[in-house]
C-alpha cells in the first residue's frame, strides 16, 4: 500500500508534468495562445480534482444506498468511469466554449481531445511512476 506522502507526490507530479506537456502541445494543436491554453489546463486540473473527490463521494453513497456495499464489479467500474468522464465533460465544456469564444461543438471536440491525451498520459505516467517508485512488497520484512 502506498503512503500518504507517496500518494501526494504521485498526484502533484501527475498534475504538474501533465500541465507542462499538455499546455504547449494543446497550444500547437488547437492554435490558441500558450497562456490561454495554460489557464484552461490549470482550470481543468482543478475542476477534475474537485470533481473526482465529490463524484467518488456521491457514487459511494449511491452504491451504499442501492446495493448496501461500495465494492465495484467490472461492470460498475465501467459505469463509474463513464459517468465520471461525462460529468467532467458537462462541467468543463461550457467553460472552454466561453473562455475561448468558440462554439459548444468546437469545445466538445477539444474536450474529447484533452480527455484522450490524459488517458494516454495517465497510462504512461503511472507505468513510469511505478518503476521509479515501486509499491513496497507487503510481505517483505523491514531491515
Amino acid at each position: 500500500m502506498r503512503t500518504t506522502k507517496d500518494r501526494l507526490r504521485h498526484t502533484l507530479g501527475f498534475e504538474l508534468l501533465g500541465l507542462v506537456i499538455f499546455t504547449p502541445l494543446a497550444s500547437l494543436v488547437f492554435g490558441f495562445e500558450f497562456h490561454l491554453m495554460g489557464v484552461l489546463a490549470v482550470a481543468g486540473s482543478l475542476i477534475a480534482t474537485v470533481w473526482n473527490y465529490l463524484y467518488n463521494l456521491l457514487f459511494d453513497h449511491a452504491m451504499l444506498r442501492l446495493r448496501g456495499d461500495v465494492r465495484k464489479t467490472t461492470l460498475i467500474r465501467v459505469l463509474h468511469a463513464l459517468l465520471f468522464e461525462g460529468g467532467l465533460l458537462l462541467l468543463f465544456l461550457p467553460m472552454i466554449a466561453w473562455y475561448l469564444g468558440i462554439s459548444l461543438w468546437e469545445a466538445f471536440v477539444m474536450d474529447i481531445a484533452m480527455a484522450a491525451f490524459y488517458l494516454v498520459y495517465a497510462f504512461f505516467y503511472n507505468l513510469a511512476y511505478d518503476r521509479v517508485f515501486p509499491v513496497p512488497n507487503p510481505t517483505a520484512q523491514p531491515e
